[in-house]
């Protein structure tokens, strides 16, 4: 009877102790630093708003961790921020406090990118050491490591286009720097939700599986584009919905205003915004299909689809009403936070229609 209870009180051990429970430290880690990223975004986003992102004028990864601790220092840090152009063209006059405003915005977005780099690195040191990561996951991992360095080094690539020349960052480097923010996300929540098992498995159809992988990458586009419309601020004009400018489709001429054609969508206010449209209603309508297509497949394939249907529509009523309200910055920040929201799902949803092959 005691050899009996014995076995049995080992067979459960066994069963706590499968791969997809021993990684459950790994995927709560991962899911922490997806949360940071999101943070981040959102924080970006603030910093554009509040046209902050060129109030530090200098990159200083390591001394610039301490913000300035003195009346001298902060004076210091004012004065290289007068030399700009965005000083001397629109800020000229700004008092000590409200350089101090814009500061700190910019100086807690690149210190919340400096503790997501120790909340990753750390841990994953530890789990490497006590061998929860194996040669693959190594791989991945330490991709997604580099990836975060590099995006630190975007960062000052876009900041730096603000600093001579220009009163504000260049729309290009914004909206890659955005991207790639995202990308990382996205890659994180992959790697994140590939180390836990399908309950069980589910039939998809192929074509489902490709679908999925579109809705993906229109998301991403989708994320691009809004980038551009930030750093033009695109957001501040043509403030009216459906109709832009008047029309439901504005003139061609006026669309394709700027020579060579290719400019006009990165750099023509009107265009930029009308594509970011454009791209929301297929984005919409795809959700829409995406949803009409997984209820024949039933199961946790319809709920994704009808999930990530509604965070669609949410996401674009949120575009709406920034948009109609001229950028108000407690809505834009929802509207960007609701990007990632919707980039995660469809991330989900890849992978886990993914793991059902």
């Amino acid at each position: 009877m005691a050899l009996d209870h014995a076995a049995t009180t080992g067979a459960i051990a066994d069963v706590a102790a499968t791969p997809a429970d021993r990684m459950k430290p790994v995927r709560l880690w991962l899911y922490a630093v997806a949360a940071m990223i999101v943070l981040m975004v959102v924080v970006g986003g603030a910093t554009r708003l509040t046209e902050s992102g060129l109030s530090i004028t200098e990159w200083q990864p390591v001394t610039g961790a301490l913000p300035p601790l003195s009346e001298e220092a902060w004076q210091s840090e004012f004065e290289k921020y007068r030399q700009i152009p965005q000083y001397q063209q629109i800020n000229r006059g700004m008092s000590l406090e409200q350089f101090k405003y814009i500061f700190w915005w910019e100086w807690g977005h690149r210190l919340l990118g400096r503790l997501i780099g120790f909340v990753f690195l750390l841990p994953f040191l530890f789990f490497l050491w006590r061998g929860l990561i194996d040669r693959a996951l190594g791989v991945k991992l330490g991709g997604l490591f580099v990836l975060g360095g590099l995006q630190g080094a975007v960062g000052w690539w876009m900041v730096a286009s603000g600093l001579v020349n220009r009163v504000e960052v260049s729309q290009y480097r914004l909206a890659t720097h955005l991207t790639l923010a995202c990308l990382i996300l996205a890659a994180t929540v992959a790697v994140a939700v590939s180390l836990k098992p399908l309950a069980a498995r589910q039939a998809v159809p192929q074509w489902l599986r490709g679908y999925s992988r579109l809705l993906l990458g229109i998301v991403v586009l989708q994320i691009f584009l809004g980038g551009l419309v930030a750093g033009l601020d695109a957001g501040l004009t043509y403030t009216t919905w459906p109709l832009m400018d008047g029309h439901m489709v504005p003139p061609v001429q006026n669309l394709l205003l700027l020579q060579p054609a290719w400019r006009n969508f990165f750099e023509n206010v009107l265009t930029v915004q009308f594509d970011h449209r454009l791209v929301a209603y297929l984005l919409l309508a795809l959700a829409i299909g995406n949803w009409l297509s997984a209820r024949r497949v039933h199961g946790a394939v319809a709920k994704r689809a009808l999930l990530i249907l509604a965070l669609v529509c949410t996401q674009a009523f949120l575009g709406i009403v920034t948009l109609i309200n001229q950028v108000p910055i407690d809505i834009a920040l929802a509207h960007q936070f609701g990007a990632t929201i919707v980039l995660i799902a469809a991330t989900v949803n890849v992978v886990r229609i993914h793991q059902s092959a």
